[in-house]
């Protein structure tokens, strides 16, 4: 019962694909995009870290250049998921994510793909926070370090999203697609996202 709970199923997600594989439909100047700040009301039923609710404000000092997400694709195709991790993890910052009155966590990637209707869609992809505890019993959460927040905006920058808070990203040889297996039954849901100053 525990096992069937835990298990998530793997999911063919385009967001990631879109982010790091496919080639973005406007991949020019994303490095020339003003930096944003959002916030969002988190419900976390994931199972995994706290649960519960709140708002969350993430935090976007600057969008990654077309040469990071080269370099990723690169390490990912080349070398697999253990050294995308290592390859993320020494990339240059470009935000944060936090909850009022808490420490923010660094954000590692974050691009953008514009909506024909105005909107556009935010992708982040970083790794995730792990305890002492964690680390220290070597948990079956290890095997998913990453973290991938996929927002969706209007023209106004409202919306909605999800956060996939403990993730595993896969690379299925077959079908020449990523694959995100989550170690959770659910994702954080993210709501009632607007930007503020």
């Amino acid at each position: 019962m525990v096992r069937s709970t835990r298990r998530a199923a793997l999911v063919t997600v385009a967001l990631v694909g879109m982010a790091l594989v496919a080639s973005l439909s406007r991949p020019a100047a994303q490095t020339n995009l003003p930096a944003e700040k959002f916030r969002a009301f988190a419900v976390n039923m994931s199972g995994v870290g706290r649960s519960g609710s709140g708002t969350v404000d993430i935090v976007i000092e600057r969008w990654s250049s077309e040469a990071e997400r080269e370099q990723l694709i690169k390490v990912f195709m080349d070398k697999g998921p253990e050294k995308l991790l290592d390859a993320l993890q020494d990339t240059k910052r470009v935000g944060y994510i936090r909850a009022p009155q808490t420490l923010g966590w660094d954000l590692r990637f974050a691009r953008q793909i514009e909506g024909e209707d105005g909107g556009r869609q935010v992708i982040i992809i970083t790794d995730r926070p792990i305890n002492f505890q964690e680390a220290r019993a070597s948990a079956r959460t290890m095997d998913y370090p990453f973290t991938v927040i996929d927002m969706r905006l209007d023209k106004d920058g409202n919306g909605q999203g999800k956060a996939s808070v403990a993730t595993k990203i896969t690379l299925n040889k077959k079908t020449n697609t990523v694959e995100l297996e989550n170690y959770a039954t659910q994702p954080v849901m993210l709501t009632k996202i607007s930007r503020f100053k």
